[in-house]
């Protein structure tokens, strides 16, 4: 598969993208945490059918000492022992978050209520912004066509 744009080479991209990764530097540095930062990330990926985004964070949380087992079940949390309960939580906002056009009303009030209990105020907000972030992300890289598979941890900054 070849890329429909170099987003790499683009100086228009490389101001977008510059902007978006400092808020996603912003949402790194929360206390949401950096394990649930990447179930995150790799749930809506998957979702999104984005494999640049899931080789990338596969990558990564590996390089971050993620277990291979938890990152084989992301797909099927709701049925994997594996996970926290504050995590469902996480992956379950996600999932909604990322399907908003799928269900009239959007989030439901117990997936949020849900979340709330495993996350204080903060975390929430870290949460629906990276939830928000990787989304972007995944457009971007699924209307372009970005290949994946080349992803080394730590090539893109």
């Amino acid at each position: 598969m070849e890329a429909r744009l170099n987003v790499f080479g683009s100086p228009l991209v490389a101001k977008v993208i510059k902007h978006i990764n400092a808020a996603g530097k912003v949402i790194a540095d929360s206390p949401l945490p950096a394990a649930t930062q990447e179930l995150v990330k790799i749930r809506a990926s998957q979702i999104n059918s984005c494999g640049f985004c899931l080789d990338m964070h596969t990558k990564d949380a590996i390089e971050a000492g993620e277990n291979a087992t938890r990152l084989h079940l992301v797909a099927a949390w709701r049925e994997a022992k594996v996970f926290t309960d504050a995590e469902r939580a996480a992956l379950e906002l996600t999932e909604q978050g990322t399907r908003l056009a799928d269900a009239a009303g959007g989030v439901t009030d117990e997936v949020w209520a849900n979340a709330a209990k495993h996350y204080d105020e903060e975390q929430l907000i870290a949460l629906v912004s990276l939830i928000a972030l990787i989304n972007t992300y995944n457009r971007v890289n699924v209307i372009t066509r970005q290949p994946a598979g080349d992803y080394r941890p730590g090539m893109l900054g």
